[in-house]
C-alpha cells in the first residue's frame, strides 16, 4: 500500500526531473496499456477457439461447474500478466508514445470484444 508520504516523494521526484529537463519515462504506462489489450485479445481468441476446436474446449475446462469459461479467463489473465511483465521489463526505461500505445490497446480490445460476441463465434460452429 502506498502511503501519502510515498506519493509526495514520487510527485517531488517527477517535478524535479521535469525541472531538470529530464523526460518522465512513459514506457511502463505504455506496457500496462498494451498488456491490457493483449489480455482482451487472448480472451476473444479463447472464446472463439473453444467453439472451433473441441480439444481446446476440453483443455479449457479447468473446473466442471463453470466449464471452459475458467480456462478462457485463466489463459487471458496469464497472457495479460506475462505480457505486462515482459513489456515492462523492455520498455520501463524508454519514452514511449502513449497515444500510439492507447490506439493499439483499443484495437486489440475491439478485436477481442468482437471475437467474444455469440453471433461471431457461433458463425464458426
Amino acid at each position: 500500500m502506498v502511503t501519502e508520504t510515498q506519493r509526495m516523494v514520487q510527485r517531488t521526484r517527477a517535478a524535479a526531473a521535469e525541472k531538470a529537463g529530464e523526460a518522465v519515462r512513459t514506457g511502463a504506462a505504455a506496457a500496462a496499456m498494451v498488456a491490457c489489450g493483449i489480455g482482451g485479445l487472448v480472451l476473444g481468441l479463447m472464446t472463439t477457439g473453444a467453439v472451433i476446436s473441441e480439444g481446446l474446449k476440453s483443455a479449457l475446462n479447468w473446473w466442471n461447474p463453470a466449464g471452459p469459461l475458467t480456462g478462457k479467463t485463466g489463459v487471458a489473465i496469464l497472457a495479460w500478466v506475462v505480457s505486462w511483465i515482459l513489456l515492462n521489463a523492455r520498455w520501463k526505461e524508454e519514452d514511449r508514445d502513449l497515444s500510439g500505445a492507447f490506439r493499439l490497446t483499443l484495437i486489440l480490445l475491439a478485436i477481442g470484444l468482437i471475437l467474444s460476441f455469440p453471433p461471431v463465434f457461433e458463425a464458426f460452429e
